[in-house]
């Protein structure tokens, strides 16, 4: 399984999402939920269309 790449806003930069998991928001829009593999900040990644 390919590791998850996100924008984290503590690093300020992309890095591999750890243990990440993926939601529906309340829009139903699909998105990937889980932490920063460096410094443990709660990342966010919006996937597209519903």
């Amino acid at each position: 399984m390919a590791a998850e790449v996100a924008y984290c806003v503590k690093c300020k930069e992309k890095r591999d999402m750890k243990d990440p998991k993926e939601i529906v928001m309340k829009s139903g829009m699909k998105a990937m939920q889980g932490t920063c593999s460096v410094c443990g900040t709660k990342m966010f990644k919006i996937l597209g269309k519903k």
